[in-house]
């Protein structure tokens, strides 16, 4: 018997590699423009709100700031979930947040125009 090991035993697991951080920040950058737009959609339809004849009740500011926080808790959910990952994997989960995201601004929209009294003071 021999003490030699064969080559394929000798090396060890090849390690994933990790996605070069200009990709992620490129990928980051990208998505977080859209992020940012459903952010200041979110403000302007608070300040335009708020700003109105009859202001908004304790509900309304609940509902409208939640809008407003929600695309800056999506995108770091989402980035904390994929950054490791490769970069169609991080694009993906990243895109999944923003779909969250628009869904979530659409229900509001909605809600807005159907029940609005209930939003207004």
């Amino acid at each position: 018997m021999s003490d030699a090991t064969t080559p394929a035993a000798a090396s060890s697991p090849a390690e994933p590699r990790r996605t070069p951080t200009w990709v992620v920040v490129v990928i980051s950058v990208l998505f977080g423009l859209f992020y940012a737009y459903a952010l200041w959609n979110a403000v302007d339809f608070l300040v335009e709100q708020a700003t109105g004849p009859l202001g908004l009740n304790g509900y309304g500011w609940f509902v409208l700031l939640l809008a407003v926080v929600f695309p800056l808790i999506a995108f770091g959910v989402a980035f904390a979930v994929g950054w490791r990952r490769p970069a169609w994997q991080f694009a993906l989960v990243l895109f999944t947040g923003l779909c969250l995201t628009s869904v979530f601004w659409l229900n509001v929209i909605a809600y807005a125009v159907v029940y609005g009294a209930s939003l207004l003071g």
